[in-house]
C-alpha cells in the first residue's frame, strides 16, 4: 500500500498471452487490422486520411459489412482506429491542388509500422497498441452526440461558435462520470459481484454514479437524471462494446421508444433500482460487464491515475508478514488465490514455519493475522506436520496448531488447557469482530459458544489477550438473551478493571 492512494479490491488476471488474443480477436481492432492490410502500399485517401466513398465501399464489403444498416459507419470506425494506432500510415501528393474537389484522393495510404506487431510483437506490445487504441475510442464515447453537434453548428451558422454550455456537455466531467462507471464496474468484478457471469442491469449502474449514499428513497429528479444517465451509457457501451472492453446487451429499442416525456422510463428505472424485478424484465433495460480484457485495461488505466490496483499473484514474492497483512482485507475468493499463489513458490514446511511466525504478536492486528494464518494452512498438506507440532506449547499458536491438525487426520495431538481454549476463543471471535463487525455469523458463533460452556464468562474475564474486554462487550450487544447480555457486559467490566 502507498500513503493516501485510493486502494482497490485485487482482480485476477488473465495471462498477457490470452488477453493478446482476446485484443486481436475484438471486432473493431480486429477490422482495423484487416484493413491496414488491405491498404498496402497505395490506397488513396482523402487529406487527413480519411477514406472516400469509392474505398469505404470496398472496405465495408471487404470486412462482411455490406447487409447491415450501420455497415460503412463500422467500416469507418475500424478506418479511424488503423489511423489512431499506426496500423496505416498515409503521405499527402504534393501536387494536390488546394481548391480540389473533397471526394477527390490527395493522399496515400499504406501499411502502418505498427501492423507489424499483430504478428511479430511481444503480447505486451499487443496490448500497448490495443490500450493506444482504446483511449481513442474512450475519447470518442465521452464527446456529445454528434445530431445534437450538427444542429447547433446549423443554428451557430458559419461564423457563430459552438456554445457547450447550450449541448449540456463538459468534456472533463463526461470523461469523469464514464471513468467512474467503468471503476465502479471493476469494483463490482474485483468483489465477485459482477463479470461476464454475473452482467449489471444499466439502471443499477447509473443509479451508483448519481443517487447519494444516505438517500432511502430516490427523488423523482434524481431518477429522472437516473433516467437519462442510462441511454447515455447505452450509447457509450454500443461503441465500447467492439473494441472488447465490455460484454454488453443494448437497452430493448422498443423500451426506448417508450421515452415520449410521460415518465415511462423514469418509472421502469425506479423498478429496476428499487425492487429489482425478475431477472427476464432486468434485461430488457441494458447489462454489462466487463471482459477480462476489460478488467486488465481499466486496471492499466487506475495504476496511471495512481490509484494502487493490486492483481492476484503480486504477493507471491512478498514475506509471510506482507501476506497475513493483506489477506484480510481480500474478497474471500480472492484471497485463497493468493494464497495458494504464495504456497506454490515454497516448501509446505518452509511455509509452515514463515506464517506461523508472522502469525504471532499481540497488536490490534494480530487477530487477524493469526486467522489469515490460519485459513493459509488449511491449504497446505500433511508435509507441513511438524511445522505445526513445533508449536504446539506457543500459547497464541498452539490452539490453531491443534485445530490443523485435527483437520488434518493427525493422531498423538495432545489435549489443549481451558487456558489455550479460551484465548483461541477470544482471539478468533476479535478477529472476526475486526473483518465483519457484529455480523449475523458472528451472532450465531456467541450464542453456540455460550450455550455450550456453562460459566462461560466466569472463566473468559480473565483470559490474558488484549481484546478480551472488547471482545466480551461485542458479545453483550450480539446475545439475544438479556440476562447473559448482562453477564457478558459484567465480564468486560471485570477484564478491563483487572487490564
Amino acid at each position: 500500500m502507498s500513503g493516501d492512494r485510493p486502494t482497490m479490491p485485487p482482480v485476477r488476471l488473465h495471462t498477457d498471452a490470452e488477453l493478446a488474443r482476446d485484443a486481436l480477436s475484438a471486432p473493431l481492432f480486429a477490422r482495423a487490422a484487416k484493413l491496414a492490410r488491405w491498404a498496402g502500399e497505395g490506397t488513396p485517401v482523402g487529406a487527413g486520411g480519411e477514406l472516400l466513398a469509392e474505398q469505404l465501399l470496398t472496405a465495408t464489403k471487404l470486412l462482411g459489412l455490406e447487409g447491415e444498416e450501420d455497415g460503412t459507419a463500422y467500416a469507418a470506425e475500424a478506418w479511424q482506429l488503423a489511423l489512431d494506432t499506426g496500423l496505416v500510415d498515409f503521405t499527402e501528393d504534393p501536387d494536390t491542388d488546394d481548391d480540389a474537389d473533397a471526394d477527390q484522393p490527395s493522399a496515400t495510404a499504406s501499411a502502418g509500422e505498427e501492423l507489424a506487431t499483430l504478428t511479430s510483437g511481444s503480447p505486451q506490445d499487443v496490448l500497448d497498441l490495443w490500450l493506444g487504441g482504446l483511449e481513442t475510442v474512450l475519447a470518442d464515447a465521452a464527446a456529445p452526440d454528434l445530431g445534437d453537434l450538427v444542429d447547433q453548428l446549423a443554428e451557430t451558422g458559419p461564423d457563430g461558435e459552438l456554445d457547450l454550455d447550450a449541448l449540456d456537455w463538459n468534456p472533463e466531467e463526461e470523461a469523469d462520470f464514464l471513468d467512474g462507471v467503468l471503476g465502479n464496474l471493476y469494483l463490482l468484478t474485483a468483489l465477485g459481484e459482477g463479470g461476464p457471469d454475473r452482467p449489471v442491469p444499466l439502471p443499477a449502474l447509473a443509479a451508483s454514479m448519481i443517487v447519494p449514499d444516505d438517500m432511502d428513497e430516490p427523488t423523482d429528479d434524481i431518477l429522472e437524471e437516473v433516467s437519462d444517465a442510462m441511454m447515455r451509457l447505452d450509447d457509450q457501451f454500443r461503441l465500447l462494446a467492439p473494441t472488447g472492453l465490455v460484454e454488453y446487451q443494448p437497452v430493448d429499442e422498443a423500451l426506448i421508444e417508450e421515452i415520449d416525456g410521460e415518465g415511462h422510463i423514469r418509472e421502469s428505472v425506479d423498478g429496476v433500482t428499487s425492487d429489482v424485478p425478475e431477472e427476464e424484465d432486468v434485461t430488457r433495460y441494458g447489462m454489462v460487464a466487463l471482459t477480462p480484457l476489460g478488467v486488465f485495461a481499466v486496471r492499466a488505466r487506475m495504476l496511471d491515475a495512481g490509484i494502487d490496483a493490486p492483481a492476484v499473484g503480486d504477493l507471491a514474492d512478498k514475506d509471510a508478514g506482507t501476506l497475513l497483512a493483506a489477506l484480510p482485507g481480500h474478497p474471500g475468493e480472492a484471497a485463497r488465490a493468493e494464497a495458494e499463489a504464495w504456497l506454490a513458490r515454497r516448501a509446505p514446511q518452509d511455509a509452515a514455519r514463515e506464517l506461523l511466525a508472522a502469525a504471532r504478536g499481540d497488536d490490534l492486528d494480530a487477530p487477524q493475522r493469526r486467522l489469515a494464518c490460519q485459513q493459509t494452512l488449511s491449504l497446505v498438506g500433511a508435509e507441513a506436520e511438524p511445522a505445526l507440532r513445533e508449536v504446539l506449547d506457543d500459547p497464541q499458536l498452539g490452539g490453531l496448531a491443534r485445530v490443523w491438525l485435527a483437520e488434518h487426520g493427525a493422531t498423538d495431538i495432545p489435549e489443549p488447557g481451558e487456558t489455550m481454549v479460551f484465548w483461541l476463543t477470544v482471539d478468533t471471535i476479535a478477529a472476526q469482530l475486526a473483518a465483519e463487525g457484529d455480523s449475523e455469523e458472528l451472532r450465531g458463533l456467541v450464542e453456540s459458544l455460550v450455550g455450550r460452556h456453562s460459566g462461560f464468562f466466569d472463566s473468559a474475564w480473565r483470559v490474558d489477550h488484549p481484546a478480551t474486554a472488547d471482545v466480551l462487550e461485542a458479545m453483550g450487544r450480539l446475545h439475544p438473551d438479556k440476562k447473559v447480555a448482562k453477564e457478558a457486559r459484567k465480564a468486560a467490566f471485570k477484564a478491563r478493571s483487572r487490564g
